[in-house]
């Protein structure tokens, strides 16, 4: 069973951040940019103390009849980020993402971030272990020896 950590080495390196006072058309620029679908808020310190998403934006923005550049990350972002550690397994990330109907996880070490990861990765590795072990199967199907094999066939024509 994959851990984050381990999700998190196979994962391009860094971890996209914004500040509670960042205007929220300089964090839409920057998700942009980037190509993801959130930013983690985060203090001085890289202490998480929110998350922000694509669905932030539009929901939260829309309703409060604000523009982007009127509008800081504080007022619309999630202040309460559902955090993992790196010893979290991804089975368990994707419990806890569906649950929650969420699709990103910050991932804090001692506090401070060191990771995100979203739906996409979860499923990635999931899907990625899964191949792995039908392939170990099959393999173990393949390398059954031909007295088994045929002690096998022999049980079922004889049920026939």
């Amino acid at each position: 069973m994959a851990s984050v950590r381990d999700l998190l080495r196979k994962k391009e390196k860094g971890v996209w951040t914004t500040t509670p006072d960042m205007l929220v058309s300089d964090a839409v620029q920057l998700m942009v940019e980037r190509n993801v679908g959130a930013l983690v808020v985060t203090d001085d310190e890289r202490k998480v103390i929110g998350i922000v998403t694509e669905r932030d934006l539009v929901r939260k923005l829309l309703r409060r009849k604000k523009t982007p550049e009127q509008t800081r990350i504080e007022e619309i972002m999630s202040s309460k980020a559902l955090c993992v550690t790196p010893e979290y397994t991804v089975d368990a990330c994707m419990s806890l993402m569906n649950d929650n109907q969420i699709r990103h996880l910050p991932v804090v070490e001692h506090e401070r971030l060191v990771g995100i990861v979203s739906v996409r990765d979860v499923v990635r590795t999931i899907v990625s272990e899964q191949e792995f072990m039908i392939m170990q199967l099959e393999d173990y199907i393949m390398a059954c020896p031909p007295h088994l094999k045929s002690e096998q066939t022999m049980v079922v024509s004889e049920v026939a």
